[in-house]
């Protein structure tokens, strides 16, 4: 198994398995640091995709590589919420001339943007999502699809515009969206002070 996969998967499944306190918490390395295996390289045969977040994903005909997964939550009121990882990726030719063309420090703005906006958005989609317990449902496996397919379109949604006012601001081409299998949702009474810094 290479090296990079294996610090990668690593470091994924520690932070997946960690609880958040903070909406959209930001990992200690910075975006300009991290260092992702080529989109092109084959993944190892005992690799877990439906367990493990894609390496890279493309927007705009850009292939962007996986540098952070922030974890959040939000209570759309007393009952009900949800909570998770979510998956922020960068073109890594933006993060490469952004460092040539301003001060490294630049980055720490960045990140402060992406973690305000992602709760927001999570807000959002959350609002628009029905939390609510299905009586019809055949079963925790299937609602849990269904609520997480349900979220992730709305949280794509309301991601638009933001995501496209951020690149517009900072010419850095960015796609943040919520890791499916780590969604955690509330139904029976969600803490908002879980998700408070």
């Amino acid at each position: 198994m290479n090296s990079r996969v294996k610090a990668f998967t690593a470091v994924a499944v520690s932070l997946l398995s960690a609880c958040s306190t903070q909406p959209a918490q930001r990992q200690n390395t910075p975006i300009e640091a991290v260092v992702n295996p080529p989109p092109d390289e084959k993944q190892p045969d005992n690799y877990d995709a439906a367990n493990n977040p894609p390496l890279t994903t493309k927007k705009g005909g850009k292939t962007l590589n996986l540098v952070r997964i922030m974890d959040g939550g939000t209570c759309k009121n007393e009952l009900q919420g949800v909570s998770g990882s979510f998956l922020l990726y960068a073109d890594p030719h933006d993060i490469e001339r952004i460092k040539r063309e301003k001060p490294k420090e630049i980055f720490k703005d960045f990140e402060e943007k992406i973690q305000h906006f992602t709760s927001e958005i999570l807000g959002l989609a959350a609002d628009q999502t029905n939390l609510s317990i299905d009586p019809f449902s055949l079963g925790d496996d299937v609602t849990q699809q269904n609520l997480a397919a349900q979220l992730t379109k709305n949280f794509r949604n309301a991601a638009l515009r933001p995501l496209a006012t951020f690149t517009h601001e900072t010419t850095l081409t960015i796609d943040v969206m919520p890791f499916s299998p780590s969604l955690i949702f509330y139904q029976k009474g969600c803490d908002a002070s879980r998700f408070q810094p």
